[in-house]
Formats: C-alpha cells, sequence, structure tokens
C-alpha cells in the first residue's frame, strides 16, 4: 500500500491508541485525528484527553474532537478540506454518516475487534470472553452507513484459551489490527 497516503484516522480508546502507534510504527502517515472530546475522569473529574489524543499530540498531529457530523456542516466541511485519500476507524464510538463515507477516495474501513457479524457495536471483547466464545479476532471491512455493516476485506481468527480475560484478548486484538 502506498505510504504516502493522505489518512485520517478515527478512533477513541487505548485499543484504538495501538492500532494507531502500529500503523505509524510501519511508516505511515496520518494527518489527521478524530477523537472524542475530552471526558471527566478520576477522583477530581478533571478533563483527561483520550489516549488517542494524548498519542497524536506526541506525534505531532493535528487532532478534531468534533461531537458529531450530522448537525454540524462545519465539521463535514474540515474533512472535506483535508481531500483524505482513507479514512481508518477503529472504536471511535461516533456513527460517522453516508456523507461523511463518501468524502475519502479510497473510502472507509473499520478495524472491529470481533468476528463480525458476531458481536456488533460496543464491547465486543468482553462479550466474547463472557459468552465463552471458542474464537474471536479482528474483521477489517469497508465501512457502510450501518453499525459495523459493509463488505468484510479481512478476517483474522484466533483461538481463546480457557483462561482467557477481557484484557489478554484485548492486547492479542490490538496487535492484530
Amino acid at each position: 500500500m502506498d505510504k504516502k497516503l493522505k489518512i485520517i484516522f478515527a478512533g477513541t480508546p487505548e485499543i484504538s491508541r495501538q492500532v494507531l502507534a502500529n500503523i505509524l510504527s510501519s511508516g505511515f502517515q496520518v494527518d489527521l485525528v478524530l477523537t472524542q472530546p475530552d471526558r471527566p475522569a478520576g477522583r477530581g473529574m478533571k478533563l483527561t484527553p483520550s489516549p488517542v489524543k494524548q498519542l497524536a499530540l506526541e506525534q505531532g498531529i493535528e487532532v478534531f474532537q468534533p461531537l458529531g457530523f450530522r448537525k454540524d456542516p462545519q465539521n463535514l466541511a474540515k474533512i472535506r478540506e483535508l481531500a483524505p485519500d482513507l479514512i481508518v476507524v477503529v472504536a471511535y464510538g461516533i456513527i460517522l454518516p453516508q456523507e461523511l463515507l463518501d468524502i475519502p477516495r479510497l473510502g472507509c474501513i473499520n478495524i472491529h475487534v470481533s468476528l463480525l457479524p458476531r458481536w456488533r457495536g460496543a464491547a465486543p471483547i468482553q462479550r466474547a470472553v463472557l459468552a465463552g466464545d471458542e474464537y474471536s479476532g479482528v474483521t477489517i471491512m469497508q465501512m457502510d452507513a450501518g453499525l459495523d455493516t459493509g463488505d468484510m476485506l479481512i478476517v483474522e481468527k484466533i483461538k481463546l484459551s480457557d483462561t482467557e480475560t477481557s484484557a489478554s484478548l484485548h492486547d492479542k486484538l490490538a496487535q492484530i489490527g
């Protein structure tokens, strides 16, 4: 793949940070990071940036934290202005409207940490462990307007151990993603 692509990365939690770090260490340049707004955390409920924002700032990547894209056309305009080739999404937490999905030349891909269609939506790692699934994995898919729907491009499957925890599976899937 061309490492000179104009890429936007969208993600929020730690697993997204790990995937972003892997993308950057592979030599790809990310031109913009989308992440959820800072949230109160800890005893003092101090506003805390997402793990993705922290990494982006450390790497000198511009960060954009819109509340959404449907109600504010200026947010879509910012993405159009950048004219990305590709948007990579990992646990972003905001559903992207079709109007946004249509902007990148190569579309939007979602790196989802489960074997779709079994665990769509939030908490797929925890749900796989709690259900006692024999297998889990990562699905890379071309995004469409649905929740974790679209054409599956790559599926990487792993067998879960009898002692698998959400934390151990998280770490395995972050590396695969």
